[in-house]
């Protein structure tokens, strides 16, 4: 079985042409779970798959994260097939915030009749999550406000951290392996998002940081200095090869 994770965008918030953040893992070239779903997410998903997305997993609200989901509202509610079978993975410490972001304005639909929330299968989640077969577990990362902002993590095969300042604990706990660790890094750090002398400073074993794999900078020109001190840079459409998943764990759920 191939498992690869499937970079659909690598940009900051403001780098457009490297396209918003998001991933998707993949099963043997099918989709799994996409991870965010910012302003251009559903049209690069679409072109890769042919069909939305049937999980996702929603770390943070930061419109770069979450703008793509008015488009896939309209996308599920308009087809009675598709409505309500996308599963909507999200802390439920952030629910209330992705609800005031993205359902809470008056009329989902200019004809009134439609609940937002209706158009997806939405799953409140803290520890972590079942989807196919497989545990994932869900991490706070350091992204402003404390408590706003998770990532996820699959034993023996992934950690994706979301927007985060470094996180060395928490790599400790699920990145000890052969994990691929999409970490957020850009050229300069500030109080919200690692920079590449933050990761120098908070990840000094060379094991770990071969484990990196960087995204969320913010420019091709800055994924390229990235490359140039040592470090891989995730790219557009770039498909990292995945080890395969380790059994859940017994104490999993």
């Amino acid at each position: 079985m191939n498992w690869h994770l499937h970079f659909l965008g690598v940009g900051a918030a403001h780098a457009v042409e490297l396209g918003s953040a998001a991933a998707v893992l993949e099963r043997d070239g099918k989709p799994v779970l996409l991870i965010d779903c910012g302003p251009d997410t559903l049209d690069r998903y679409l072109a890769a798959y042919g069909a939305p997305p049937r999980a996702l997993y929603i770390t943070h609200t930061h419109m770069d994260h979450v703008a793509g989901l008015e488009r896939l509202f309209f996308r599920l509610w308009f087809d009675e097939q598709l409505r309500g079978t996308t599963k909507v993975f999200v802390h439920a410490g952030v629910l209330p915030w992705l609800h005031a972001r993205v359902a809470d304005y008056p009329g989902a639909l200019a004809e009134g009749g439609a609940n937002y929330w209706e158009a997806f299968r939405l799953l409140p989640c803290t520890r972590g999550f079942w989807l196919d077969g497989l545990w994932f577990d869900v991490f706070a990362t350091r992204h402003h406000v404390p408590g706003t902002s998770h990532g996820l993590a699959l034993d023996g095969s992934f950690v994706y951290t979301g927007d985060t300042r470094p996180i060395p604990e928490v790599l400790t706990r699920f990145a000890g392996g052969r994990e691929l660790i999409a970490h957020d890094c850009g050229l300069v750090g500030n109080p919200s998002h690692t920079g590449v002398d933050d990761l120098e400073r908070e990840y000094p074993d060379p094991a770990l940081r071969a484990q990196l794999l960087l995204y969320h900078y913010g420019s091709a020109a800055d994924g390229d200095a990235l490359a140039a001190r040592g470090y891989r840079a995730a790219r557009p459409g770039q498909r990292a090869v995945l080890s395969e998943p380790a059994a859940p764990r017994p104490d999993a759920g």
